[in-house]
């Protein structure tokens, strides 16, 4: 009887066995990305293979973010940590430093032709301390062709630190640069049926030089590529001039930015108010701008219709 009992036993040990190692091979990679663009780039790469959290969440602003008690508790538990770079995190270095995660942090800006910045001329001769991003312009998510830079990136460091998954983060990467190829082309065409002399808005803070490079707008904006860059007397003067002597098509919110001093400047030069844009975050969930997709469509399609507004 005792032989009996041990042989089921034993055989049940070999049964379970799979099962243990599967639940094993099944756990998610903790993925934490610094806002939601990024995490919307590592939600289609991971899929159902990461378990994701993004510090700063829809509409939130990443120049003036101020990490929670919990922001160091999520960092340390994290598996791999996906940042823009750039300096574009002000808040990411100390929150790294407090949670001493052994989590590697990977800048995704890398091998992306960077434009220049020119946030040192705006903020001369302003009073205070402001968030400087350097040398370079750290919105490069903003033009499509570097999001695919974005999305490879990120597979790669999945790969890295999860190989045993590899295969299907390569695979969802490849599915997501489809839709982004398709993406990069429906702006294109969405821009052309504006006219050339046509290009040129303002938004509230230079986030949009890469989708002005990319695809053939001229930007304004009254504060530099932060948004705690306060604009200048002489600044906006010197805007309204320039407003005034480009005849501006349009002039839009973003939906990070008090739109107050933006509204000013309508007024003071009879711009017309056209909207909001998405310049830094994703708009919530039953937005129009819920992922990255949708947000560089919005624009878009904002853009074309405010100064445009017969194109079908």
């Amino acid at each position: 009887m005792f032989t009996r009992l041990r042989t089921i036993a034993l055989a049940g040990l070999v049964f379970l066995s799979p099962l243990a190692a599967g639940a094993a091979s099944a756990k998610k990679l903790n993925v934490v990305a610094s806002f939601s663009i990024i995490g919307d780039f590592a939600r289609h790469v991971g899929g159902d293979r990461i378990d994701l959290r993004s510090l700063v969440g829809a509409n939130g602003d990443p120049h003036v973010y101020e990490p929670r008690p919990g922001d160091v508790r999520t960092i340390a538990a994290a598996d791999i940590v996906l940042v823009n770079g750039l300096q574009f995190e002000g808040f990411l270095r100390r929150l790294i430093e407090a949670s001493r995660t052994k989590a590697p942090v990977v800048e995704l800006t890398k091998g992306i032709q960077l434009l220049r910045s020119r946030e040192q001329a705006h903020s001369q001769g302003q009073p205070g301390h402001h968030h400087h991003h350097g040398d370079y312009d750290p919105h490069a998510w903003q033009a499509v062709p570097n999001a695919r830079v974005y999305v490879k990136n990120i597979a790669k460091a999945f790969c890295s630190v999860d190989p045993s998954s590899c295969k299907t983060y390569e695979t969802n990467a490849k599915v997501f640069d489809a839709s982004l190829t398709a993406l990069d082309a429906e702006i294109r065409a969405t821009i052309a049926s504006i006219p050339p002399h046509k290009r040129v808005v303002m938004t509230a803070h230079e986030a949009f030089g890469y989708f002005a490079h990319e695809y053939g707008l001229t930007f304004l904006a009254p504060e530099g590529l932060s948004t705690d860059t306060e604009a200048s007397a002489s600044g906006i003067a010197s805007l309204i001039r320039q407003i005034k002597q480009d005849n501006v098509s349009a002039v839009f919110v973003e939906n990070i930015t008090d739109p107050r001093l933006v509204q000013r400047i309508a007024t003071e030069t009879g711009a017309k108010m056209a909207g909001e844009l998405y310049s830094d975050a994703l708009s919530g969930p039953d937005g129009p701008a819920a992922t990255y997709v949708d947000m560089m469509k919005h624009n878009a399609s904002t853009i074309r219709k405010a100064i445009v507004p017969d194109v079908p």
